[in-house]
């Protein structure tokens, strides 16, 4: 899979920009706040119907304009795609896939396939399970729909469940309902779960053996997955399993007046050397696993459909020393690989391009 074109249209701090990628690494250089982030981002939200970097959708139009418009031009395996993006300045979108309107995210998923990592992923690592479920979860849903069907439903089924805890614990007939939503719970968690562990157990081979080479072979990395119900199990036993969790926490779920055991609360368990990264990981350590667990989530995207994601990387060379850099460049050679920073003077091969305050051209 690789991007052939970019347009963009009042997107951000460009007025109107255009592109051509080529394969391998494609490097966006130039100062900071010239509009390298941005790039990555009209890309990001052409594959995953979000931002990474805000959750007000109008913030990406060109300040005093009334529309921005986003053209990507892909080539997959059997076939070439466009996709065409345009956000008002009230944050309302519309999509459309070779022609075709698009009104939810689904629809969009799968279609380019991309992996994103900036400063900011360190949060991965160090921050709250919320960071690491959402790792899985846009990673899943880009690669599997069933994961991404059944990750909707079971968070409507959590709002409905959540809203009769906080509105209508005290109700006589409140059990009859939360037996329900529970029951819901519990059939779509198991698929949630159960993928998520799949998933996990092949990420930890990949990003195991990215992290030793990246960390100068002193490192080990291993990820599993952690959870408040008992999901060492087999698959066949995980619904109901979170069925008995669910009902063992209801009354200290009335009393909270929300839901505490299930998928939407469990996390990734990340050891460096034994020892719990989330708690006791550098800087460094938090930045080195972050990467290897990106470059794994690429790797297992490939084996699983047959043709890499687009690997984005924002500002990643300047914390990593020189051995470091040339490291990372090659164990990503094989991908096509948008890369942004304020200077390229590696030896790596690759097609550069200058950013300068909206403006992009090839050098």
């Amino acid at each position: 899979m690789k991007i052939l074109s970019l347009e963009l249209k009042n997107f951000r701090n460009y007025r109107r920009a255009s592109v051509s990628f080529a394969d391998g690494l494609n490097v966006l250089y130039g100062e900071n706040a010239s509009g390298k982030t941005n790039m990555l981002e009209s890309v990001y939200f052409s594959s995953v119907f979000s931002s990474p970097r805000t959750t007000k959708d109008k913030e990406m139009v060109l300040m005093g304009e009334e529309v921005a418009n986003v053209k990507l031009v892909i080539e997959k395996k059997y076939r070439k795609h466009t996709i065409n993006i345009q956000i008002d300045a009230q944050g309302k979108k519309k999509v459309a896939v070779d022609g075709v309107p698009v009104s939810r995210a689904g629809e969009l998923l799968g279609v380019l396939g991309v992996v994103f990592f900036s400063p900011d992923e360190m949060k991965l690592v160090k921050e709250s399970p919320g960071e690491r479920r959402r790792f899985l979860d846009i990673g899943l849903s880009q690669q599997q729909k069933n994961y991404f069907v059944a990750l909707s439903r079971y968070n409507h089924t959590l709002k409905q469940k959540n809203n009769l805890l906080k509105e209508y614990r005290q109700a006589s007939n409140v059990d009859e309902m939360l037996d329900v939503w529970d029951a819901g719970l519990a059939k779509e968690g198991a698929t949630i779960v159960a993928r998520r562990k799949e998933y996990i157990a092949t990420l930890n081979d990949a990003a195991k053996k990215f992290h030793f080479i990246l960390s100068g072979e002193k490192e080990t990395l291993s990820l599993s997955y952690e959870s408040g119900a008992n999901t060492d199990c087999p698959a066949e036993e995980l619904e109901k399993n979170l069925l008995s969790a669910l009902r063992a926490s209801r009354e200290k779920d009335k009393e909270l007046g929300y839901s505490t055991v299930g998928p939407h609360r469990d996390d990734i368990k990340i050891e460096i050397n034994g020892k719990d990264a989330r708690k006791y990981a550098s800087q460094g350590q938090q930045r080195t696993t972050a990467l290897a667990m990106k470059i794994g989530q690429v790797v297992i995207y490939r084996d699983e459909l047959g043709e890499a994601p687009v690997l984005l990387l924002d500002d990643v060379l300047s914390e990593l020393d020189e051995n470091r850099q040339h490291v990372l460049l090659d164990l990503v050679g094989g991908f096509q690989t948008l890369l942004t920073c304020t200077e390229y003077k590696l030896n790596n091969p690759a097609t550069l391009f200058e950013v300068n305050d909206g403006n992009i051209k090839p050098r």
